[in-house]
């Protein structure tokens, strides 16, 4: 059975700092159809967000954004627990960090776990490790966590649930003619050298942390959709049926 990654971010999966309710059972519904043709790792924002819902702490501060993550991850998990129930499926959560991967015993633990997990059909949530780990053991996106993620169990799609309908030639908020690219093969140097402009204040990327992710896998024979995560139209015709309605795939010309 194939195995996809679908990562969501904050901007997707929060609104007014806490969590987009909807959103999130639309995504857990959406997971629940792709089981029966996918095995399916969720990599997912939103910890610290759901702790600003609890406490308002200034997210800016390195400990106060420890503090939050540490009361939102809780919070951000049972909410997926009670909408995954209502599909009879289970969860499971897994914190990972930069040295994860920078270890192969380490490595291969999670992937084990992972392996497992999917094979009882059950559905891992990873998450960075915000709370324990230093400046320099964390990713600072799960754009790049989840492009990890995704080589290291060899899933043969990362899914990038965005809120944006994909790479554009162009800022599409700045040129009303920007074309969406449905198709790249290559990626040009100085897109992957811009500055990050995330559009939500608990989002750590931007297009250029997406980017990243999709150069880090086409470098490895690897493939990447971003498409939209507001509206999930165009991932599940993509996924489901096969449609490549809107949305940019990323992969290698060879």
């Amino acid at each position: 059975m194939p195995r996809i990654v679908i990562k969501v971010g904050s901007g997707v999966l929060t609104e007014n700092n806490t969590i987009a309710k909807e959103r999130m059972r639309n995504l857990v519904s959406l997971i629940a159809k792709l089981q029966d043709r996918y095995e399916v790792v969720l990599v997912t924002s939103g910890a610290v967000a759901s702790g600003y819902s609890a406490l308002k702490l200034n997210r800016e501060e390195q400990i106060s954004k420890k503090v939050l993550a540490s009361l939102g991850q809780p919070i951000l998990m049972s909410s997926y627990k009670k909408k995954f129930d209502t599909c009879n499926i289970s969860t499971s959560q897994i914190l990972l960090t930069e040295e994860d991967f920078d270890s192969r015993k380490r490595t291969a633990i999670f992937t084990e776990i992972i392996d497992t997990l999917l094979t009882h059909k059950i559905v891992p949530i990873v998450n960075e490790n915000d709370i324990s780990t230093t400046s320099e053991q964390v990713f600072g996106d799960n754009d790049q966590l989840s492009a990890h993620v995704a080589h290291y169990t060899n899933a043969d799609l990362l899914v990038i649930l965005s809120d944006i309908d994909g790479y554009y030639d162009k800022n599409p908020k700045e040129y009303s003619n920007a074309t969406l690219c449905k198709i790249v093969n290559s990626i040009p140097a100085e897109a992957l050298c811009a500055d990050h402009t995330p559009n939500n204040a608990f989002a750590t990327g931007g297009i250029v942390t997406k980017l990243l992710a999709a150069q880090f896998l086409m470098e490895r024979g690897q493939k990447m959709f971003l498409c939209n995560g507001y509206d999930l139209q165009d991932a599940q015709s993509y996924l489901l049926e096969g449609v490549h309605r809107s949305g940019t795939l990323f992969c290698s010309a060879s």
